[in-house]
């Protein structure tokens, strides 16, 4: 049963009634120049009740293709519900954002400090505001995500195993990867579960980088989620699906067995049968070259398009073999 089954939603310390459009402001602590830091939060309701959904993005302030894609919910007025309320909040990190860094101003990754303290690290707060005084009225989430550094992520969506409802959503949203993962301690998505909130991860495109096929995914998933949820607003139609997602049970890493310059084949998002050429390394002086190939039939859902790599650093993300998927969200 949906948490919004009243009349009025406190979010915030505000009331959001039944048809209200509001702009609320989470302002945890100021810059060190004593500038006050205002995450906006954008909250649209029907008259109609119904769930709450929410789309965050930013949480690592530098993946800004998940910013793009709440930034277009929001343009295209895809957060205007049909029933129920639609909660955005683009940039969840805004200290990393403004930046350019994936972690607070303390250091700390936001998204390892969950459930968080009213009284920890400026990372740990921010975490427990978020987490007591958002989520608790949230039936449904999708938090979008990108790769970390230079890693570029194929667009894919990230459930926990043996979950019948997370796997309908999953199918529903139609992501062209699916990837079993099991939640991070600490993580944005592992305690909102603790809530009984219904989360989608969403991991497409890498940090400090919009791509807007990515962000088409992103947008298209949305809107057939919406549409599944009878939230869709009546004048849009839900996104043009695609073939079946495809699921992945078990994946790991190809990591470098040299240093030097890597050149990578744009093999991300493809099929590869084993003993295929991803790409290649080679050092600064033309001495050497050496072809990194695939080690078994799979897909390649990630790829590390760093120009230079060091011996053991993860270069690929392929699909079909044990050991599990080892990228962080």
């Amino acid at each position: 049963m949906a948490k919004s089954k009243h009349k009025s939603l406190i979010i915030l310390g505000e009331e959001i009634l039944p048809g209200e459009s509001k702009i609320l402001n989470m302002e945890i602590a100021k810059l060190h120049t004593t500038t006050k830091l205002k995450i906006p939060v954008i909250i649209e309701r029907s008259k109609i009740d119904g769930p709450v959904v929410l789309f965050s993005a930013g949480i690592h302030g530098d993946e800004i293709n998940g910013v793009e894609i709440v930034r277009q919910l929001i343009t295209k007025k895809i957060n205007k519900p049909k029933t129920g309320t639609i909660i955005c909040i683009p940039i969840v990190n805004m200290f990393g954002f403004v930046n350019k860094s994936r972690d607070f101003p303390d250091g700390r990754d936001l998204n390892r400090v969950f459930p968080g303290s009213k009284s920890g690290s400026l990372a740990s707060r921010f975490a427990w505001h978020l987490l007591n005084e958002i989520m608790p009225i949230v039936d449904y989430a999708v938090d979008f995500h990108a790769g970390g550094a230079s890693r570029f992520n194929a667009p894919q969506i990230r459930i926990v195993p043996n979950n019948a409802e997370l796997k309908k959503l999953a199918d529903v949203f139609n992501a062209p990867y699916t990837l079993y993962s099991k939640n991070i301690v600490g993580s944005f998505r592992a305690s909102s579960e603790k809530l009984n909130v219904k989360m989608l991860l969403f991991e497409g495109g890498k940090s400090l980088d919009i791509n807007m096929a990515i962000a088409d995914e992103g947008v298209n998933g949305s809107m057939r989620l919406l549409n599944y949820l009878g939230m869709l607003n009546p004048k849009l139609k839900a996104g043009q699906t695609h073939q079946k997602s495809i699921y992945i049970e078990k994946s790991t890493w190809i990591r470098a067995k040299t240093s030097g310059l890597f050149h990578d084949h744009n093999t991300v998002g493809t099929f590869v049968t084993k003993g295929f050429v991803l790409g290649f390394i080679t050092d600064p002086f033309g001495k050497f070259q050496q072809k990194v190939k695939a080690p078994n039939d799979g897909y390649i859902i990630n790829a590390n398009l760093s120009p230079i790599v060091y011996e053991g650093d993860a270069i690929y993300h392929i699909s079909g073999v044990s050991g599990g998927n080892e990228e962080s969200e």
